[in-house]
């Protein structure tokens, strides 16, 4: 049995490695091709240049690259020893080191694509041939105001994701948002439930005093109910155990109460056999539960004041494209359709797929998308655009359907790229309040 299970862990860890160095092989090959068309047009802007300056940026432009592939190289050989050793701080540096240099790259290659076929189209394929071999750079400069445009918007995102990666990630803002019920019991009118998300607490490695910090803004909430909808962790239930003084410090005058979200399973690790993943679980309960929060597994529970009831239902994680551990009916077991109820439910598209006009829920609270962690925001323009949009139709904020509503929380934490750029880490303060 001993050779079978190790047998079956070898197994599972070569292919594990083998996606990821796939996954490795493709990015750094994406990331060559479009270096070499973006120093294409670097080449192209820098001709006015002197001499020194242009070896200069030469080096600059090329440094980052050779150092990124450096990463790439030395992550894909000690895959094994970085992910046993659970090293966040190097695959995020690594991550976040890509970004910063490679996204700036792609959006000056994506200006200078457009001056490239606006190019051809103008002139045509064998005439911009023979045009480019016989005329003087002086000439050429004429058709570079997209490149240079490029350039500079290349420069501003390059600021955006440095900054994303250094104080991004860590500011916490607070929403506050007002949310119209129907049915809403008397004595909950005015309610204050402050809603967070996604604490991915194995990401913020050793910064304590960040997250203080947020759970001080947390606390002058006063709230009545906090309410977490899942992924406390990344893989592992040991990432929580440092935080559980400073988490187990937020306040509510009711109670605190959470749910799983799809990372805290387990199921993106390595295990050696299935019952360390179970124990891994059940340390997670058990953290949770000396955290203060009341985990809710596929069930409900209610909540009292002056003699009125709220049907608070706790769902496991149901999302599309991911283990659906969530039973509705089952969560709804012993509540009355008749109840007011409020759902967490970790992935807004189990809303849409089996609350949405099918169940007799008024509010529905989840998380999951993080708003990808990059996008721009700005309400008084009525500006809001996330890539997470091509994902999730419904990805940050409150979002109603007649009498129902959805708030999905954009997340406290960060996991893939080590930062936020525009889509800043979410507190939300919901005023429960009569339609």
């Amino acid at each position: 049995m001993l050779i079978i299970v190790r047998i079956n862990t070898f197994t599972l860890s070569y292919r594990i490695m083998n996606r990821f160095l796939i996954f490795l092989s493709v990015i750094a090959g994406l990331i060559i091709i479009v270096d070499l068309y973006s120093y294409k047009g670097f080449w192209l802007i820098s001709q006015s240049w002197t001499e020194g300056a242009r070896k200069l940026g030469r080096l600059l432009y090329w440094i980052p690259t050779a150092i990124t592939l450096a990463l790439f190289v030395t992550l894909a050989l000690g895959f094994d020893y970085f992910m046993g050793n659970k090293m966040y701080g190097f695959m995020y540096f690594v991550t976040g080191f890509a970004f910063v240099f490679f996204l700036p790259k792609l959006f000056f290659a994506g200006f200078h694509a457009i001056e490239d076929i606006g190019h051809l189209l103008r002139l045509g394929g064998s005439f911009v041939a023979a045009k480019v071999k016989s005329e003087p750079v002086e000439h050429i400069n004429r058709f570079q105001f997209l490149t240079q445009i490029g350039a500079g918007a290349s420069m501003l995102v390059f600021g955006g994701l440095l900054y994303g990666v250094t104080r991004g990630k860590y500011a916490f803002r607070v929403i506050e948002q007002d949310v119209a019920l129907r049915g809403l019991p008397d004595a909950f009118a005015g309610a204050r439930i402050v809603h967070i998300s996604d604490l991915h607490l194995g990401s913020f490695l050793d910064n304590y005093d960040e997250v203080q910090r947020a759970v001080d803004m947390i606390n002058k909430l006063d709230a009545d109910y906090i309410f977490f909808t899942g992924d406390m962790v990344n893989n592992y239930a040991a990432e929580a155990e440092p935080w559980v003084d400073i988490i187990g410090s937020i306040k509510a005058r009711h109670g605190k109460y959470s749910i799983f979200g799809n990372h805290d399973y387990g199921d993106y690790a390595e295990w050696s056999n299935e019952n360390d993943k179970k124990m891994n679980l059940q340390t997670l309960i058990n953290i949770q539960k000396r955290m203060g929060f009341t985990l809710l597994r596929n069930e409900s529970t209610y909540l009292e004041h002056d003699g009125q009831k709220i049907a608070l239902v706790g769902m496991e994680n149901w999302g599309s494209g991911f283990a659906k551990y969530g039973d509705l009916k089952k969560s709804l077991s012993g509540v009355k359709d008749s109840d007011f109820k409020i759902l967490l439910s970790h992935d807004p598209s189990h809303w849409e797929k089996e609350v949405m006009g099918k169940k007799n829920i008024a509010l529905t609270l989840a998380g999951h998308t993080h708003g990808m962690q990059f996008g721009v925001e700005i309400p008084s323009l009525n500006i809001k655009f996330s890539p997470a949009r091509m994902r999730y139709k419904r990805w940050g904020g409150l979002y109603s359907e007649g009498d129902q509503n959805l708030y999905v929380n954009r997340g406290f934490g960060f996991l893939g790229f080590p930062g936020r750029v525009g889509i800043w880490p979410e507190i939300t303060l919901l005023k429960l309040q009569h339609a």
